[in-house]
């Protein structure tokens, strides 16, 4: 059970019905290293997706609940900032309703090896969000 991408670990998650449509799929597996969200099918772990996944295991900075699947989804998501804009802006209000601090979570969020550069998507979102 590990991210078809980069062989990393991952999280499996049930994904909420209001986020489905910006998901892969119902459940997902979400990449510890890389930060790539792919079906749960996928990665191996479709059977250990739960509602409230404990992404701690991704990154210290995701909070529990839907605001924490919600940002684990925009971060699947930023590897094609152009592409996925209408996604990352609803997934990013979603988890600013579920009482996060989208700018505080992107600032405390460590991830060096993502699929993306996260120091220049920071600068993007802050203009964008």
């Amino acid at each position: 059970m590990s991210c078809p991408h980069c062989s990393g670990a991952v999280v499996a998650a049930a994904v909420p019905p209001a986020l489905r449509e910006h998901a892969p799929d119902a459940t997902v597996a979400v990449c510890v290293r890389c930060l790539r969200v792919v079906p749960a099918s996928e990665a191996g772990v479709a059977d250990a997706a739960t509602a409230d996944p404990d992404l701690s295991a991704v990154d210290p900075a995701f909070p529990s609940g839907e605001a924490g699947i919600a940002l684990a989804l925009c971060c699947g998501k930023l590897e094609s900032l152009a592409v996925n804009r209408a996604s990352i802006e609803a997934l990013a209000a979603h988890a600013e309703r579920s009482g996060t601090d989208v700018f505080a979570f992107f600032e405390r969020l460590d991830a060096p090896d993502a699929a993306f550069d996260l120091e220049r998507r920071r600068a993007t979102l802050r203009a964008l969000l």
